[in-house]
């Protein structure tokens, strides 16, 4: 769990790089932890780890729901089971139920989840495109975790390292102006006397 280190016989080509410690992707979680891996995106409490679980299962039934063949093959599995609960002969009668009225007649679909692990929560109503996200601090983890996991993969390529100088120097430009303004607002002392 600690930093990583080479055994100095192989040089320094051959020492695996050892990511930074990071903060949990999971909605909630906030821990901090040591990855094992370049690609860890969750810390490795039991917990967490099932509760991601349980979110990813959610999304994978949400997104089974909406598939029209799985609704196509739902549907003809419900009139089987109603043509068999009709030819089996019933000894108590049931008691009679009305129809459904207003919101409850309606067919009632779960709303789709927040793209981010753990978030539970519809994403946010737009006019122009769907959105993905509940909020931008879920939209802004994510990002984060992706481009953290873009760089580290073309970290080692030539490609990849004229990027990252593109960024830096893009960087210290976008730093340079507010250095200079906050110069410019403290006031100068005399020299003393």
């Amino acid at each position: 769990m600690g930093t990583c280190q080479g055994n100095g016989t192989h040089g320094a080509k051959a020492r695996g790089r050892c990511p930074r410690p990071r903060i949990c992707l999971r909605k909630g979680c906030g821990r901090k932890y040591q990855p094992r891996r370049w690609n860890q995106r969750y810390c490795q409490e039991p917990e967490c780890l099932r509760l991601v679980r349980r979110w990813q299962a959610t999304r994978r039934q949400a997104e089974h729901r909406q598939d029209l063949d799985a609704q196509a093959e739902h549907a003809q599995a419900e009139k089987a089971r109603r043509q068999r609960d009709k030819s089996v002969p019933q000894d108590v009668p049931r008691p009679e139920v009305m129809p459904a009225r207003g919101h409850a007649a309606e067919k009632i679909f779960p709303p789709p989840l927040c793209d981010r692990p753990g978030c539970h929560e519809p994403p946010v109503t737009s006019v122009r495109n769907p959105a993905h996200y509940c909020c931008p601090a879920c939209r802004q983890a994510v990002r984060n975790v992706l481009d953290r996991e873009r760089k580290w993969r073309s970290r080692g390529t030539l490609d990849g390292r004229k990027k990252r100088a593109y960024e830096y120097q893009a960087a210290r430009r976008h730093r340079s102006p507010r250095q200079r303004n906050a110069s410019a607002e403290t006031p100068s002392r005399p020299p003393p006397e």
